[in-house]
């Protein structure tokens, strides 16, 4: 696995998210990628997982995108694949990454559940970071992190700052999506118009759920056409 670039910036802040409780980290950063009118500057190349595309407003979109805000110098990693299995490979290719443009900051988005809150808060966890709390950010006390970005926080030599939206469902939920977006906006000064944020955060939950779903009924169809040969 490799990340292809065919831009490379210098310094920038790189805000990771991708599919796990809540779908947090992907709604965000499809949103930060509409918003911010970043244009995909790479690719993840890789042969670990089955090929796959989506099919948005009759344009091919790549499973695993890297996008450039030029006017925040913020890198944006997106994907809709399941990386069960190939964490640690998606991590090692960020962390190389990172280091050869002199990444100022990883941001890692996601979400973590919570069984005992009824409101959606943001915590965050960073061995560097002091602006956050400053911001009335809590840091997160308890909680098991999983995935990517738990493989990236273990990384020693790199600047990882973890920001964590509490979520009630496994169902993609856009209103901790927002919350998550509205920090970044405080955080990154991204001047974001919060007036349409919970509309067009809804709007890409539904957008995500059919592609998900798309997914899964092609998942089923090759394990069906498997099936047939084999029996």
């Amino acid at each position: 696995m490799e990340i292809k670039l065919k831009k490379r910036p210098y310094k920038p802040i790189i805000i990771e998210g991708f599919p796990g409780f809540g779908l947090i980290g992907t709604i965000t950063t499809e949103f930060l990628i509409e918003h911010l009118k970043a244009e995909p500057i790479g690719i993840f190349e890789f042969d670990e997982m089955p090929p796959t595309i989506a099919i948005h407003k009759e344009k091919i979109v790549n499973p695993m995108g890297v996008f450039y805000d030029n006017k925040n110098n913020i890198m944006i990693l997106h994907t809709i694949l399941n990386l069960s299995g190939n964490e640690w490979k998606v991590a090692n290719v960020i962390d190389d990454m990172a280091k050869k443009l002199k990444a100022r900051e990883i941001i890692s988005v996601e979400g973590v559940s919570s069984a005992i809150s009824k409101e959606t808060n943001v915590y965050f966890h960073s061995k560097h970071n002091a602006k956050l709390e400053e911001m009335g950010i809590k840091p997160i006390k308890e909680s098991i992190i999983v995935g990517v970005t738990a493989a990236l926080m273990l990384k020693p030599d790199i600047k990882v700052t973890g920001l964590f939206a509490e979520t009630h469902s496994q169902l993609p939920d856009s209103k901790a999506a927002a919350k998550i977006i509205e920090v970044l906006d405080r955080y990154l000064m991204l001047d974001v118009d919060y007036k349409p944020l919970l509309k067009q955060a809804e709007e890409f939950e539904e957008k995500i759920k059919k592609i998900l779903e798309q997914t899964a009924a092609t998942n089923k169809e090759k394990d069906k056409k498997c099936l047939s040969y084999v029996g």
